[in-house]
């Protein structure tokens, strides 16, 4: 059962999107083999696809393409890259959905006074298009993504970005997140980690780092008061 706590001063949880609030592998692959497909490359199973993301969609194709047969046509990839954006774009939320309990401990943490935001490698477009479809807005006061600024994660400004759009500290702020991208931006923004068990990542999620783990979310707000007593 979730803990409701009443903090005196609020924290800034920043949320990455896809593996951590988020199931969009599924939508993901869907993309990436439409890409393959139409270079005459096999289709990729979700499973594969799944710790593939988190790196923004230039890297996911060149990791596609080098698992399928070769490294990308450097010259291609502006291509390539429009025609995974198009086809995301046209099917973002068919299957995609909240992973069980993100909705209610998000709400939950806006309701005990928190700052929310979301700090993803995901395009803006993309990010919000998904959330509105997803009915996920609301509870965030700043969204930033890939596109947002001439940087991304792992570089510790696009995450201070988020929290200092919330009007957060930043000396009280924790990246939620799921993979070594996420970990290595709190690690540059010196700021608290802590990371979900379920989500995309290649390498084991308990050789990240990160300062907790999570099995699932009605394990967060604890896990947020013991780094915040």
């Amino acid at each position: 059962m979730m803990t409701r706590r009443v903090h005196a001063r609020p924290v800034s949880v920043v949320f990455d999107l896809d593996g951590t609030l988020a199931e969009t592998a599924p939508d993901l692959a869907g993309a990436m083999n439409a890409v393959l497909a139409a270079s005459g490359r096999p289709a990729l199973p979700v499973a594969h696809v799944r710790h593939m993301v988190g790196r923004g969609a230039r890297v996911l194709i060149e990791t596609g393409f080098a698992a399928t047969g070769g490294p990308v046509d450097s010259s291609r990839m502006d291509e390539l890259f429009e025609m995974f954006l198009k086809h995301y774009e046209s099917h973002v939320a068919d299957t995609s959905h909240l992973f069980n309990g993100a909705r209610a401990t998000v709400e939950a943490l806006g309701a005990d006074g928190h700052l929310l935001g979301i700090c993803t490698n995901k395009p803006i477009g993309l990010t919000e298009l998904l959330l509105a479809k997803l009915d996920f807005r609301a509870p965030f006061k700043s969204v930033r993504g890939a596109d947002s600024a001439t940087y991304r994660k792992p570089d510790p400004r696009h995450l201070f970005d988020v929290i200092d759009e919330m009007g957060g500290d930043r000396t009280r702020a924790v990246l939620v997140g799921d993979s070594e991208t996420d970990a290595k931006t709190a690690r540059a923004a010196g700021v608290p980690c802590i990371l979900v068990s379920f989500g995309y990542t290649e390498i084991p999620v308990r050789d990240l780092g990160g300062d907790a783990i999570i099995d699932g979310f009605d394990e967060l707000p604890d896990a947020i008061g013991r780094l915040f007593r």
